[in-house]
């Protein structure tokens, strides 16, 4: 049986295509790996020309750190870490979870953890990622205070961790009941008759997280509502405005770096 020819593979479009050489450079002959990254470059630049995305990046990525960084600094990417690790694997589980307090729960993360590829790990991570998230929060939150990293002009970006905690701790609070088992279902009960002894808004905030003055299906429901929707959305907001002001403001030394003067200033005062 006579094969059939080889056909040739198809031109790139011309808008993929590598530019012509400037005045002076060696032409070299691309193979297809050449072809498919100058084919990426091209997309990119086409990207970033409609999008001035570069100059971002370098903004956000380029910048001066002070001298004596060191690996204490890393713990609050280290959160942000942990806080998209606890994201990734939420949206996993909630494909599976149903908030139904009459065995749903229950049977759905049974079924997760017994039946599903990879769910027990998966729900590991995201069970143990609560509590490293917790503790990297407080660990960061410490340094930034032994540092002296929340004075002028850095004290809104201070208040905006503070309340990142805050939420870090709901987050993990509204997320224990969700396998509604005898222990998330007591524990929870426990930490909203808590809640409940607080001056002025504490009864209130009781009836709120229970949805009305019994636990119920409206409390499943409502915990899982903040865990999975209201909680992240204010934390992915506050995390870029954290991000933001850090980028504009920079870092702090360590205390136990002075600055040094410029010899220049030196010989002025002399």
């Amino acid at each position: 049986m006579p094969r059939l020819p080889k056909l040739p593979a198809p031109p790139l479009p011309s808008a993929l295509q590598a530019p012509p050489p400037r005045p002076g450079e060696e032409v070299t002959k691309g193979g297809p790996l050449e072809d498919a990254k100058q084919a990426g470059v091209t997309v990119v630049d086409w990207i970033d020309e409609r999008t001035s995305l570069s100059g971002v990046g370098r903004w956000l990525l380029f910048r001066k750190v002070p001298k004596g960084t060191n690996w204490f600094y890393t713990l609050g990417s280290a959160t942000l870490f942990a806080f998209l690790s606890q994201a990734v694997t939420g949206v996993f589980l909630a494909m599976y979870y149903r908030p139904d307090p009459a065995g749903g729960a229950y049977e759905s993360i049974r079924h997760v953890t017994n039946d599903v590829f990879l769910g027990q790990f998966v729900r590991g991570m995201h069970k143990w990622g609560s509590s490293v998230m917790v503790v990297l929060i407080f660990l960061h939150m410490g340094r930034v205070f032994f540092f002296g990293a929340y004075k002028y002009p850095r004290e809104l970006n201070w208040v905006i961790g503070a309340v990142l905690l805050v939420l870090t701790l709901v987050m993990a609070f509204t997320g224990y009941l969700l396998p509604f088992d005898q222990r998330a279902y007591w524990a929870t009960i426990v930490g909203v008759n808590i809640n409940g002894t607080g001056p002025l808004l504490g009864p209130y905030l009781s009836d709120f997280l229970r949805g009305g003055g019994e636990f119920g299906a409206t409390t499943l429901s409502r915990f899982y509502s903040i865990h999975m929707l209201i909680v992240p959305g204010l934390i992915v907001a506050l995390i870029g405005a954290h991000l933001y002001l850090v980028t504009k403001l920079g870092t702090t030394a360590p205390p136990w770096l002075k600055a040094k003067e410029r010899s220049e200033l030196l010989e002025t005062e002399v």
